[in-house]
């Protein structure tokens, strides 16, 4: 009986790259010179270590591009795919995600993240800011940006991915995952540093680490290719700062929101003569968002105050306003607003995900929960503090209403904003920056901050 090709084994590689070029196996016969008998044998799973000139001869006929080849010839069992990686490998092999939607408020983030990754000084940075606020969709643009410029293979691995690292290319029958298996074991602590750096060599190559929260250091095996492979840079994204060496942290806060309009009631009641915020960053996106979910509401003045007040309450938290915005399903945009300022996490997650949350099983307000949750007793005590502050207090102005030391104020609120819980506030008075505690976790962090003994309280002043 004849034996039979996995499914993505070398018989559908060929027959699919055969189909996708357009043409007949008695075609590629004659493009190739490789015969009718051999090709249909090789299709139907006969023939399963075929001699690489063949494949090369097929390959040619069609025109396949350096990725299909390199699969192809993975595909065979026993292939040498440290050899087949390295002649193939480049821009064509790793290229970045590509996203479904524009980027947004943006511009100032993605200049200073392309020009540190064009130098050839910075080879270890981290994005580091809150779950839902655009860090991966502004490691996508740079990424793409320095793939389409200079040609740079990326190398993107999606650190929450479920699936559990490749264990090496013995089993992989794809040039990318391949990669991505050898890459995420590193990060991991596991093996693959002799197959990767024989790979990328001294090829400049960007290798990213979406969603690494693995940990506040990078693993050796990781560091050791560094070293090892000259021109490579590591961008990260993460949650929680990586404190490795070397390492430039770049902080990621929520898009701008639009200031408090003057006179505007705690009720959101309309306020005549106020100017529209349509061209803030954050309303501009809720509106993109509001209009996918409910084209028959009209963007006129009515509907855009209320968005950008929406988008006030969520702190222009991309992932909480695309999330807000689906309960216009079943919510006017006056009870959403009305929700999004008492009990915002009520809306922070997508009306249809249930109690599943997002892909990675954790929904926005888990893991806004979890953020909190993870901060040592100092921060989220001082956290809660300023929870009960309004927006526009200074460092120093915290520090003094509280029982701590101004140093030690100082430098929980650093922590604070690099994990991107309290945010920094537009203009300045007396030379002095003012903060604000995101809406979001506010009640979150009264509850962190209550459950601490003995619980910080501030001092009557």
């Amino acid at each position: 009986m004849t034996e039979q090709a996995s499914p993505d084994g070398l018989a559908e590689q060929l027959r699919a790259a055969r189909q996708w070029a357009g043409i007949t196996q008695e075609q590629l016969a004659g493009l190739s010179t490789v015969s009718v008998r051999a090709i249909r044998d090789l299709e139907q799973g006969r023939v399963r270590h075929p001699r690489r000139e063949t494949l090369r001869l097929l390959a040619g006929a069609m025109r396949l591009s350096d990725a299909r080849r390199a699969a192809l010839e993975l595909a065979v069992e026993g292939a040498e795919a440290g050899t087949v990686m390295r002649e193939a490998y480049g821009a064509e092999l790793a290229p970045p995600p590509k996203p479904l939607r524009r980027l947004v408020g943006r511009a100032e983030e993605l200049r200073v993240l392309t020009g540190l990754l064009a130098t050839e000084h910075e080879r270890l940075l981290s994005v580091v800011g809150l779950a839902g606020v655009g860090k991966t969709r502004l490691a996508q643009e740079a990424a793409l940006l320095l793939h389409g410029r200079d040609r740079t293979p990326v190398v993107w691995v999606d650190m929450t991915d479920s699936a559990p690292p490749a264990a090496g290319p013995a089993g992989t029958r794809s040039p990318r995952s391949a990669l991505t298996g050898w890459a995420r074991s590193l990060a991991l602590g596991g093996r693959g540093l002799d197959e990767l750096a024989s790979v990328i060599r001294g090829r400049a190559t960007l290798l990213v680490l979406d969603g690494h929260d693995t940990g506040p250091h990078l693993t050796p095996p990781l560091l050791e290719l560094l070293h090892v492979c000259e021109r490579l840079k590591v961008l990260i994204t993460t949650r929680e700062p990586h404190r490795t060496p070397g390492n430039r942290m770049l902080p990621l806060g929520p898009l701008p929101v639009p200031d408090p309009e003057p006179g505007e009631s705690p009720g959101g009641a309309e306020v005549p003569g106020v100017s529209l915020t349509a061209g803030e960053p954050a309303v501009e996106l809720m509106l993109s968002y509001v209009g996918h979910m409910r084209p028959d509401l009209m963007p006129g003045d009515s509907l855009v105050r209320t968005v950008a007040r929406i988008s006030r309450a969520l702190d222009g938290v991309p992932r909480a306003m695309e999330a807000a915005a689906s309960w216009l399903l079943l919510r006017s945009p006056a009870e959403l607003l009305r929700i999004a300022r008492t009990t915002p996490l009520d809306v922070v997650d997508d009306v249809t995900a249930g109690d599943t949350g997002d892909a990675g099983g954790e929904g926005l307000a888990a893991l806004l929960a979890a953020a909190v949750a993870r901060l040592d007793d100092g921060p989220a005590a001082l956290l809660g503090d300023l929870s009960l502050l309004p927006d526009g207090w200074s460092a120093d102005q915290a520090a003094a209403g509280l029982s701590a030391t101004p140093a030690a104020v100082v430098r929980d609120v650093h922590a604070l904003m690099l994990r991107g819980l309290v945010r920094r506030l537009p203009g300045e008075e007396d030379g002095a920056p003012r903060f604000g505690v995101l809406n979001l976790v506010r009640q979150l962090a009264a509850e962190r901050a209550a459950s601490l003994v003995p619980a910080t309280a501030l001092v009557s002043s």
